[in-house]
Parts: C-alpha cells; sequence; structure tokens
C-alpha cells in the first residue's frame, strides 16, 4: 500500500505547474532535469489542500468528539443529522455538545480550520435555521455539509440564513474566508437538478451568504428515493456517480463519492475507492475511523502512475526541444504509447497531486 511521505527526492515542479506553455523554440537543455533536488530540505510544500477522506462523527457522543482530534482524515464532519436521534431534544442535545466541545478545546488541539465541518439539519427540518446560526458562531467551522439538497432553491435557503446569522452581529470570523459549502446529492430530483445545484452563488456573494466548493454523493438515500436496489457490484450506480463527478468537474468543485457501508471488509473498500477514483473522484466519505487511511492512501496516484508521469515531463520536455508535439512512451510490454498534449495535462495533474500529498517523485534521466 502506498503511505504519503516526505519525498528524498522531489520534483519542484516550477513553470509546470504554474501551467506555462512550452516553446517549440526552448533551448535543448534538460530542464525537468534540473527541477530535481537530492536533498530532502527543497522538499515542496503542498501545492493544495488535499480532501480525501471525510469522517463522519456524531456531535451526539463526547468520546467520538475527543477522539475526532488524533484522527488523520483530511477532512472531520461533526454530525448533527443522522447520526444523531430525531427528536427536538437529542438535535438541541449534540448541537449544544458540539458547541461546548468546540468551545473548550484548546485551539492548538483543534484540527486546522480548512478540516473542520458540520453537517446540518436539512432544510426540511426545523432545526436547520438554529443548526445554521450556532456553528457559524462557532469560528474555527468553515465548512458546512448541507444534506438533502435537491434544487439551487434549497442552497438559497441555507444562504439566507448564513447571512442572517452574520447579519445579527456575529463577529470573530475571517472577514476574508467564505464559509464552504457542500451539497448532498441524495434524490432524483437533485440529480436533475445538478446542473443548476453545481452553478448555484449566493446572491449576497460569497462571504456573507457561503460558497460551493463540493458535491457530495449520499447513496443509500439516493437509493430509498429512486428504488434502485443496491448490488456489491455498484454497476446500478455507475450513471449516477458519474455525472456527479462529472458536473463537478465541470464547475471546478470537489467531487465526494458515496460511503462504503461494509466498513470492515477492506479488500472490498479498497475496490470501492479505486473505482471512485477512477471516475474522477476527489474524495470519499468515511463513517468508521478504520476506513480513512485506507481512503487517503488510495486517493493519490500509484508509485506506477508517478514514474510515468515523471517520464512523460522529462520526455515531452525533451520533444518540445527537438521541435516535436508528441513522442512514443516505452511501455511494460515493449510496444509504444503516443504521447501529445492530453496526456501531458494528465502526467502534470498526477504530479501537483503527488506533490500535495508529499509522495516521493522519481528522478528519471
Amino acid at each position: 500500500m502506498l503511505k504519503p511521505r516526505v519525498a528524498s527526492t522531489t520534483l519542484s515542479y516550477g513553470s509546470i505547474a504554474r501551467g506555462a506553455h512550452y516553446s517549440k523554440h526552448a533551448p535543448k537543455t534538460n530542464l525537468l532535469a534540473r527541477k530535481y533536488s537530492a536533498s530532502s530540505s527543497d522538499t515542496p510544500k503542498p501545492t493544495s489542500t488535499l480532501r480525501r477522506s471525510w469522517l463522519y462523527v456524531p456531535a451526539s457522543s463526547d468520546k467520538m468528539l475527543r477522539k475526532s482530534l488524533t484522527s488523520d482524515s483530511d477532512v472531520i464532519i461533526y454530525d448533527l443529522e443522522d447520526s444523531v436521534p430525531p427528536s427536538k431534544a437529542d438535535k438541541i442535545n449534540a448541537r449544544n455538545r458540539l458547541a461546548r466541545f468546540i468551545q473548550s478545546t484548546p485551539a492548538a488541539e483543534l484540527p486546522q480550520h480548512e478540516r473542520l465541518s458540520v453537517r446540518v439539519n436539512s432544510v426540511t427540518t426545523p432545526f436547520y435555521s438554529e443548526d445554521i446560526s450556532q456553528v457559524v458562531q462557532l469560528h474555527p467551522i468553515h465548512t458546512l455539509v448541507l444534506p438533502k439538497i435537491h434544487s439551487a432553491k434549497d442552497l438559497d435557503t441555507i444562504s439566507s440564513a448564513i447571512f442572517a446569522a452574520l447579519w445579527n452581529g456575529i463577529s470573530g470570523r475571517d472577514p476574508n474566508m467564505p464559509i464552504s459549502l457542500v451539497a448532498s446529492i441524495e434524490s432524483a430530483k437533485a440529480l436533475y437538478n445538478i446542473g443548476e445545484i453545481a452553478s448555484w452563488k449566493s446572491t449576497f456573494g460569497p462571504i456573507p451568504g457561503g460558497q460551493l466548493t463540493a458535491l457530495l454523493f449520499a447513496a443509500e438515500d439516493y437509493c430509498a428515493d429512486t428504488s434502485i436496489v443496491r448490488t456489491p457490484s455498484r454497476q446500478e450506480l455507475l450513471f449516477t456517480r458519474s455525472q456527479i463527478a462529472i458536473t463537478a468537474k465541470a464547475f471546478g468543485l470537489d467531487a465526494i463519492d458515496m460511503v462504503c457501508v461494509n466498513y470492515r471488509d477492506t479488500e472490498y473498500l479498497k475496490d470501492e475507492c479505486a473505482d471512485g477514483r477512477r471516475l474522477g473522484y476527489t474524495g470519499k466519505q468515511a463513517i468508521h475511523p478504520g476506513q480513512v487511511n485506507l481512503i487517503l492512501s488510495t486517493f493519490v496516484p500509484s508509485q506506477y502512475e508517478i514514474l510515468r508521469a515523471a517520464r512523460i515531463l522529462h520526455q515531452m520536455e525533451r520533444a518540445y526541444g527537438e521541435e516535436r508535439g508528441a513522442f512514443g512512451l516505452a511501455t511494460e510490454d515493449g510496444g509504444k504509447e503516443m504521447i501529445d498534449a492530453p496526456m501531458l495535462k494528465q502526467a502534470e495533474n498526477t504530479i501537483r497531486l503527488a506533490q500535495a500529498a508529499n509522495l516521493e517523485i522519481p528522478k528519471v534521466d
């Protein structure tokens, strides 16, 4: 299993990471080789914040709240919705328990703000407005996971609640940091309206009204709504998962794959993670702490993918220096694979993701 680690030999992505264009008139020196460094002190800092694993933590449990402080999950979702019993008293108690936990925990012990989120109750319940009002007062929380978003109108409702909470004199939040919103796709109506959901923008603006940053697939709710019968093959969900991932990409959003309910079956989880990554998902929900490390290690490029990407970048630079726009990359079976601009872009994406995860970039000649 490939585990994230700091590279001993790294590629400083330089102009490639910044999207610079190659010139066919570039000198024929090996610029890529010069970007390598054998010193671990030259290891680049991550170019982006990875959000691979999204671990649900019930806000109804003091024990689980405390345990979340030691989690390696990229994102922790403190849950006020499904993991809390539906009674009014239980919902209020969970909300207050989460507030006490966040406010009483020293800032140095809390995960960084980009790792903290809260799933509030849906707009169809009487609890969502007070959830939002209290959560936005918890200054370390910058992300809200929004269940049962069926249309852009639901996001307008949430945005109005955020604006009202901020307008009512809540202070202490970073004025330049919008609240990130994650829309959960859970119904046939949501999938039908997915374009308008993904393109939504708050009429109040992103700072006072929130900014959509991700689409999340809630498979079990979706199956309950559509009468789809779940099978181990997941074939019945292929269209829906693909549609969500592609729509997220079209609007520059993260795509968060469904929960694997077989949380003790590591082989099945691994297969489901690999399946989601192939479909274009950037991360996956977790319902058990034991799922986190496998999700973290799967939603990054493999050693083979990184090596192949490094070779493509190196050899394409050489090809451009020789005024060629493509080249043949040797394959393991002795064949040749034609590499041109689209493959170059894929290789660049692979190296960016590997660097963000602090994975080793091999030196190629």
